[in-house]
C-alpha cells in the first residue's frame, strides 16, 4: 500500500513545506494550508519538518509525505533527523518516507551513519528511508547501505561539498549518482525553476523536491527586491 502511494511520485513534483521558528510563516496551520496550495498546483508529494506540521498536513492533503525533524545538538553538525528520538517522533505520524542526514559527519554521541541506519532498520524494518547526501561518494555509500531513496539535499551545505553546486555542468552530480546507484534518486536543492525540475527528471531521477522558491515568500521577495537595487 505505502509502496503504491510512493510510486505515484515517479517523475513528479514534491513540494517542501517548511518554516523554522525564526521564519514568518512558522505555524503548523500555515504549513497545512501551504501543502493544500501545493496540491492544488499539481504537487504529488510533500516534504515537511516535525510531527506537528506533518499531522496538520495529513489532515489537509492525502499525499505521501517525506518527514524530517530538524534539531541542533551541541556535539554534532548533523541536524536533519539526527537521533532515534527524532525517528520515534516521526513514527507517531508515520510519514511514508523518513529522510535523514547521510553525510560523513558523526551524529550526536559519536554515532556513525552505518550504526544509526541499522538501529532504525532494527526498530522499524518496514519504514522507507531517504538519504540526504552532499557528495557522489556519500550517495553511493548510502545506496550500498540500503537506503530506499538517495537525495542530493545537502550538496553545497557541507565542508566537503561547499564548492559544489547541484546544477553545475548540467547537473553532473545528479548524472553520476543516477548512473551508479541501484536505488531511486530524488533531486533536491537549488531546483529553483520549472526548467531545472524538468531537466533533472529527464536525467533519470525518480522525483524532484522543490522548496524555498515555492514556499518561502521572504526569499522570493528578496530576489525581486535585490534585482531592483
Amino acid at each position: 500500500m505505502i509502496e503504491n502511494r510512493v510510486e505515484q511520485l515517479k517523475g513528479k513534483l514534491i513540494v517542501s513545506c517548511q518554516a523554522l521558528p525564526h521564519e514568518p510563516l512558522h505555524s503548523s496551520f500555515i504549513m497545512g494550508r501551504m501543502a493544500l496550495a501545493a496540491k492544488e498546483g499539481g504537487a504529488l508529494g510533500i516534504r515537511a519538518n516535525t510531527k506537528e506540521d506533518i499531522k496538520e498536513i495529513q489532515s489537509q492533503v492525502d499525499l505521501p509525505v517525506i518527514g524530517i525533524v530538524k534539531r541542533d545538538y551541541e556535539d554534532s553538525k548533523v541536524y536533519i533527523t539526527p537521533t532515534m528520538k527524532e525517528i520515534d517522533e516521526l513514527m507517531e505520524v508515520k510519514p511514508e518516507i523518513i529522510a535523514l542526514d547521510a553525510t560523513g559527519a558523526l551524529r550526536p554521541g559519536g554515532v556513525t551513519l552505518d550504526d544509526f541506519f541499522h538501529q532504525i532498520k532494527e526498530k522499524y524494518p518496514d519504514q522507507l528511508l531517504m538519504a540526504d547526501c552532499s557528495t557522489v561518494e556519500e550517495a553511493l555509500h548510502a545506496d550500498e547501505l540500503g537506503f530506499d531513496f538517495i537525495g542530493t539535499t545537502m550538496v553545497g551545505y557541507t565542508e566537503q561539498s561547499k564548492n559544489d553546486k547541484i546544477e553545475a555542468n548540467d547537473f553532473e552530480i545528479i548524472k553520476q549518482i543516477v548512473a551508479k546507484a541501484k536505488n531511486r534518486v530524488i533531486a533536491e536543492g537549488n531546483i529553483n525553476t520549472p526548467e531545472k525540475a524538468k531537466r533533472v527528471v529527464e536525467l533519470g531521477v525518480f522525483s524532484v523536491v522543490v522548496g524555498s522558491i515555492i514556499t518561502r515568500p521572504q526569499l522570493i521577495t528578496k530576489s525581486f527586491a535585490d534585482a531592483l537595487k
